[in-house]
């Protein structure tokens, strides 16, 4: 009778250990094309479901508080791949191994700076910024630093500013790394606020970070209790209304990230 019921017990652990395996069980997925129908997780109150959805009408999403909580959802078989802005996917994937972002993205957005609407003379400034950087190999070497294949970013150079003509209040949200961030020394750092040390060293200006949440960046810049703001900030006709943008600085969108 025990070895009856320890053969039933054994078949019952395999069925389950089957079942289990049948839930996590997912396509490998190599290419963008094989998305629809798949589910995404995705950061809850933003708009990557709607970006997904107006592609892939018939995937289907979970939500989860923060970006990493969605790779970390990818990379345990929750779900088949997370979807948001490219840059920061990438700046997951090469700290866990085993995730990887997909070439092709799902949207394509440029990213800018912004100030007032009055403001020629700075959009001019970052518009120049911008153009000398890649022309003379800084920006490749900005791209190198905070965005590796492997790993975190690199550390903030010091960029001498004088401010011999006043102070650039640059508004950002520090949570958009590899472009916004906190480093381990409570410092804001990362590409664009380099690039703003750049706008500032250009113009003779000293620079003061102002950190706040993104949704407020807009009405502080409006507000004018800051000159001009950045953060990964997708450039739309929308927000031109209210804002001046500079070229694109980055082009990116919307991605998505598979196990590797």
């Amino acid at each position: 009778m025990l070895k009856r019921v320890s053969g039933i017990l054994m078949v019952v652990l395999i069925l389950l250990a089957v079942a289990v395996s049948g839930c996590t069980s997912r396509e490998k997925i190599t290419a963008t094309s094989q998305l629809n129908g798949k589910t995404f997780a995705v950061p809850t109150g933003t708009v990557a479901d709607k970006l997904v959805l107006s592609k892939f009408p018939n995937a289907h999403f979970q939500y989860y508080n923060t970006v990493l909580d969605c790779c970390m959802a990818v990379q345990s078989g929750k779900a088949d791949a997370a979807a948001y802005d490219e840059p920061i996917l990438k700046n997951i994937a090469a700290k866990n191994p085993g995730l990887v972002v997909l070439p092709d993205v799902i949207t394509v957005d440029n990213y800018g700076f912004a100030v007032n609407l009055n403001n020629q003379e700075l959009k001019t400034a970052i518009d120049d910024t911008i153009k000398e950087l890649k022309a003379d190999g800084t920006y490749n070497q900005m791209m190198t630093r905070w965005f590796p294949k492997t790993g975190s970013p690199a550390a903030m150079p010091d960029i001498k500013l004088d401010g011999t003509k006043g102070t650039l209040r640059f508004g950002t949200a520090a949570v958009t790394e590899a472009f916004s961030f906190v480093d381990g020394s409570q410092k804001v750092v990362g590409f664009d606020i380099e690039l703003a040390g750049y706008v500032a060293k250009k113009m003779g200006m000293k620079l003061e970070i102002v950190n706040m949440d993104f949704g407020a960046m807009i009405p502080a810049l409006t507000a004018g209790k800051v000159d001009m703001i950045g953060a990964c900030i997708t450039i739309t006709d929308e927000r031109a209304k209210s804002v001046l943008f500079s070229e694109s600085y980055y082009k990116g969108g919307i991605a998505a990230l598979v196990k590797e």
